[in-house]
């Protein structure tokens, strides 16, 4: 599957090569930001308008790894939506790829600064979730061992060329790639998120092959977390 596989805290995770998390040992599927209809809300609030493949694009991606795992779980770690109108306006056949990706399993969508509100659309809807000694929630909060999401990191290893999507991880927390197609990113080396971690940090970047790469801090200082409720 070219993925990493890493333990955190007590538990055993693969970091799919896509930006997905899989928890073999739960037969636990995580991604976060997905991001769904992003072209439609900036068509509605800007009049810019984008091609409007990313949801069919996400959705695929989405179905070629739980083809590959046949997940139990499904975690959808917030910002799912780029926001409610998005998840009220899918197209007829994205609703039914959707509902076909649900069938028999435990899907659940959390909260994001994005979709706070309920989701007629199947599956189970929560703040955060807790399994196995792992706590899931959209923005990083004090919690450990955690799993998150919401700034989207990217990482380059030197001499690559451009920065790949990518997950983060120290010993108490973890930061899940966007996962959607149309998502922009924050620089792993970013203060405003390397003052979340302590001691080593890595980077998980996604493409071909899953990379793990030690992370190191930029030099400037730590600054206010100025993501926090942004409009990634």
């Amino acid at each position: 599957m070219n993925s990493h596989s890493f333990k955190f805290g007590e538990q055993s995770l693969t970091a799919l090569p896509s930006g997905a998390l899989w928890w073999p040992d739960r037969r636990l599927l995580c991604v976060s930001d997905l991001h769904l209809g992003k072209s439609d809300r900036i068509a509605r609030r800007s009049g810019i308008m984008l091609p409007p493949y990313e949801t069919q694009e996400t959705l695929s991606k989405l179905s070629q790894d739980i083809a590959l795992t046949d997940p139990q779980t499904v975690i959808c770690l917030g910002d799912s939506f780029d926001d409610l109108m998005a998840a009220e306006s899918l197209c007829e056949a994205d609703y039914l790829t959707l509902a076909s990706l649900q069938a028999g399993r435990h899907w659940l969508w959390l909260e994001g600064n994005h979709d706070p509100g309920p989701l007629a659309l199947g599956g189970t809807h929560l703040s955060c979730y807790r399994s196995g000694g792992l706590t899931f929630r959209h923005i990083a909060g004090e919690t450990a061992p955690e799993v998150s999401g919401h700034y989207h990191p990217k990482h380059t290893i030197p001499g690559t060329g451009s920065a790949r999507p990518c997950f983060m991880t120290d010993a108490n927390r973890l930061i899940l790639p966007a996962y959607g197609a149309y998502t922009g990113g924050l620089r792993a080396t970013d203060p405003a998120l390397t003052c979340l971690f302590q001691g080593a940090v890595f980077a998980i970047l996604t493409g071909h092959r899953a990379i793990c790469v030690p992370v190191k801090p930029s030099a400037h200082p730590a600054r206010p977390n100025r993501l926090r409720g942004n409009r990634l």
